[in-house]
């Protein structure tokens, strides 16, 4: 039961692959691997992998956003107070 479950999961993963674009990793694997080192002294390493993941995804698009917002502003133009 156990083996044919595993299948199933792998066979719909393979075929739901195809379909979905490739996921952006920028900040998901650092935030991972913190995650997981936290998560298991915690007793809870996939979840705290997980939960890390999401953490550095957010960090990474953040940083990018911030990086995109500093280029497009003119260089030597200040803003009076």
């Amino acid at each position: 039961m156990r083996t044919l479950l595993i299948s199933a999961v792998l066979m719909g993963t393979l075929a739901a692959g195809t379909a979905i674009e490739p996921a952006q990793a920028k900040g998901c694997i650092k935030g991972a691997l913190v995650g997981g080192l936290a998560g298991h002294a915690a007793g809870h390493g996939v979840l705290g992998a997980a939960g890390g993941c999401v953490a550095g995804r957010a960090a990474a698009k953040r940083a990018a956003r911030h990086r995109a917002q500093t280029q497009t502003s003119a260089p030597g133009m200040y803003r009076q107070q």
